[in-house]
């Protein structure tokens, strides 16, 4: 009875905040991860109940369910928080050594309900290690194109349309990559409308996938030469909105093909500066596959906050990447960055102990000519591959740079700023 109680006053709740005037969902969401910086969890809970009955994917419902659990445990409302926990884990949230980790919820540890709901729960995901079974799938860019041509004959009808032929169609890679890139439903669908001479002319290369997979499974099993104990997830090819060109979760990697999908005939003009250098041509589908291949190999890193932590987990997805694929996936910044390279060093060193993310990496709405965006990965590029070049051990030295636990002392091993000054 008393969960029913607890059920049926947070549902009152997320009515009553959803009654209010209306507003952008993501602005909730960044006030409700600012009340929780501050330490207040009673407003942070509302604004994250409040989330989850806005929010379009499941897995951004997830995220706020959890969160809020955690502030309810942190005011003591132990009820709440499992009820809030329970909405969680019917979102999706299946990581138990998280929920073991996780300081805010120690409170609820000496409740006997905890053991029950830890039980439930997997240890943690076991991926796939063999590179010849992991699964290339196309399907969501196929359902975009079946929704795209419907939407056209019925503009009025296109959210409806989106919905039924592209969104609850969904794999579990869309899922994911729509939830943690794409801030909602109608986001997506505004940026389509908005760009109709880019999308009328995308679709022969956003399909071209099928020639590149060889490519794909090679650089698979040449990382699995280097570095034994790699994981090989599914990739997941989806359309999304220009807000990331690959990303990874625990369903595997997940590219936006539409940023992958440049050539002789696509018209590019409704693109500002910054995101048509986001574009690249399909014959670089292998090599971001493999950046974000790396990236799903890198849970052994130290989780920190430095600009230099960024820089080099990015510089490292790109340098191994190449190493597996045979070109870096960003060679558009690296040819930009020659002969500027002692002076983009002298600029990350004023940033790079701090938490300055947003000037070297994902920058892409204050690119111009003269100033490059996501500098950062060539900079932990050159990093890693200085580390690498003066290894006697390469395979030492990528297994190194993957569980790495201190980048200050990364960054002196590698020597890169004594090669810089022989430059």
């Amino acid at each position: 009875m008393k969960k029913i109680v607890l059920l049926l006053f947070i549902s009152i709740l997320i009515h009553q905040l959803s009654a209010q005037e209306k507003i952008d969902p993501f602005r909730i969401k960044k006030e409700a991860d600012r009340n929780y910086q501050s330490k207040d969890y009673a407003l942070a809970t509302k604004n994250y109940i409040q989330f989850i009955e806005v929010a379009d994917f499941k897995v951004q419902k997830k995220s706020a369910a959890y969160n809020a659990a955690c502030c309810l445990a942190l005011q003591e409302s132990i009820d709440s928080a499992f009820v809030m926990l329970d909405k969680a884990i019917d979102f999706g949230l299946v990581d138990k050594s998280h929920l073991l980790s996780d300081s805010d919820l120690e409170i609820l540890h000496q409740d006997q309900r905890w053991e029950k709901l830890i039980s439930g729960l997997s240890e943690s995901d076991t991926f796939n290690t063999d590179p010849e079974l992991a699964n290339i799938v196309v399907q969501d860019v196929h359902n975009f194109w079946e929704a795209y041509d419907l939407a056209q004959d019925s503009s009025n009808q296109a959210a409806s349309i989106y919905n039924q032929y592209y969104f609850e169609k969904a794999s579990p890679g869309m899922q994911d990559y729509m939830g943690l890139k794409v801030k909602s439903k109608d986001y997506f669908i505004k940026h389509i409308h908005s760009h109709p001479k880019l999308y009328q002319t995308i679709r022969e290369n956003t399909l071209k996938v099928d020639e590149y997979k060889k490519d794909i499974q090679k650089s698979f099993k040449e990382l699995k030469e280097i570095y034994p104990s790699a994981k090989f997830p599914d990739v997941y090819f989806v359309m999304g909105a220009f807000t990331s060109g690959g990303t990874v979760s625990s369903a595997g990697l997940l590219i936006g093909i539409n940023q992958m999908s440049d050539g002789e005939d696509v018209n590019t003009q409704e693109l500002d500066f910054g995101d048509k250098l986001l574009m690249n041509q399909s014959e670089n589908i292998p090599y971001i596959v493999s950046h974000e291949l790396i990236h799903f190999q890198q849970d052994g890193l130290k989780n920190d906050t430095i600009t230099l932590g960024y820089a080099i987990s990015e510089g490292m997805a790109d340098f191994i990447g190449e190493l597996i694929s045979g070109e870096t996936a960003n060679r558009k910044i690296f040819d930009w960055a020659k002969g500027k390279e002692k002076q983009i060093w002298v600029d990350f060193k004023k940033d790079m102990y701090y938490d300055r993310y947003s000037n070297w990496i994902g920058n892409y709405s204050k690119a111009s000519k003269d100033s490059y965006p996501d500098l950062g990965y060539w900079i932990g590029y050159e990093i890693c591959k200085s580390y690498y070049e003066n290894a006697e051990d390469k395979k030492q030295a990528i297994r190194d740079m993957l569980t790495i636990q201190d980048y200050r002392k990364f960054l002196a091993d590698s020597k890169w700023e004594q090669k810089l000054q022989q430059l």
